[in-house]
């Protein structure tokens, strides 16, 4: 995909800056070595910072304060987090996204992977920041975000709230882009 972009984008990449990469919720060691490796061969960053992507579009939805509980439907990704003054305090993922509905799922299904997600949170003990996240509602972000009827249908099934980012397909890439703003302005905080 970067090489695509860079493909389609003729103005060369400068070597040196910063890059913030957002990864997927629960991503391991071996997931972002691989992505490490990507990013340095393609854009040679003098600074490379991972950032959770659930992390990220709740920064750049400017909904990162207190207790937040989001979802990002992705083309291949469903992650669902519970968010602290925007840090991950626990999260679940289904490989499964909005290019599954191509292939025969449906809403309903996507809906009921999320029910179960939230409800698997629900059943966590040591969980304070659950119920004042669950009063405000689910923050919906991705690619998913922009299908019509999703927010109703995840509404009925979680029976709570359900809120769609301003600008849920680029969210992420936003607070991304803060959090790189961020991290040049204040070099020596991480």
């Amino acid at each position: 995909m970067l090489s695509q972009l860079i493909r389609r984008f003729s103005e060369p990449i400068p070597a040196g800056g910063v890059v913030v990469a957002c990864r997927p919720v629960l991503a391991g060691e071996r997931d972002q070595a691989a992505m490490r490796r990507v990013i340095e061969a393609v854009f040679a960053p003098a600074r490379l910072v991972f950032i959770d992507a659930v992390r990220a579009a709740a920064i750049g939805s400017g909904a990162a304060a207190g207790s937040l509980l989001v979802t990002d439907l992705g083309a291949q990704l469903t992650e669902v987090a519970l968010l602290r003054h925007g840090r991950v305090i626990a999260a679940r993922r289904s490989d499964i996204g909005t290019r599954d509905l191509a292939r025969g799922a449906t809403l309903e299904l996507i809906s009921d992977i999320i029910a179960r997600h939230i409800d698997d949170l629900r059943g966590s003990t040591a969980m304070p920041d659950l119920t004042p996240a669950l009063t405000r509602g689910l923050l919906l972000v991705g690619d998913g975000a922009s299908h019509p009827e999703l927010p109703t249908t995840l509404c009925a099934a979680l029976r709570l709230p359900v809120h769609r980012a301003p600008s849920p397909r680029t969210s992420a890439l936003t607070g991304a882009g803060l959090a790189a703003t961020s991290l040049l302005r204040h070099p020596t905080r991480t």
